[in-house]
């Protein structure tokens, strides 16, 4: 099994509904992505996915986050935009990528440099 990870960063201001402290006021964030992907084979390269490939698809994703309220996206509509939420979300956009056979193992979200949510997406 190979795994690639690849580091990307987006900045943007949440506020959690229904949480007991000062993250329930609007407040941001300069978060750290970091994703994960697995597979068993490389291609004639001798890869799993190039690396250029993965970080586009994850830029992609994080454009449509970054310098924004996320409570204000339809994303976030129903769901707090707390750090497991945003990395879940990040895991299913990725999903639909096409990763040259390389499938998402991991998506960690660091809202701090001492703290971080990971998710891991079940087949």
């Amino acid at each position: 099994m190979y795994e690639l990870v690849v580091e990307r960063h987006f900045s943007a201001a949440h506020f959690l509904p229904n949480y007991p402290g000062p993250c329930s006021r609007l407040h941001g964030h300069n978060f750290i992505v970091r994703a994960y992907v697995r597979g068993e084979r490389l291609d004639a390269s001798g890869m799993l996915v190039d690396f250029g490939i993965l970080k586009k698809a994850l830029l992609g994703i994080l454009e449509q986050l970054d310098h924004y309220s996320l409570n204000e996206l339809p994303a976030f509509a129903t769901q707090s935009p707390t750090t497991e939420n945003i990395a879940r979300l990040i895991a299913e956009e990725l999903r639909r990528c096409d990763l040259a056979g390389a499938h998402v193992h991991k998506i960690e979200v660091w809202e701090t440099p001492g703290q971080a949510a990971a998710y891991y997406p079940i087949d």
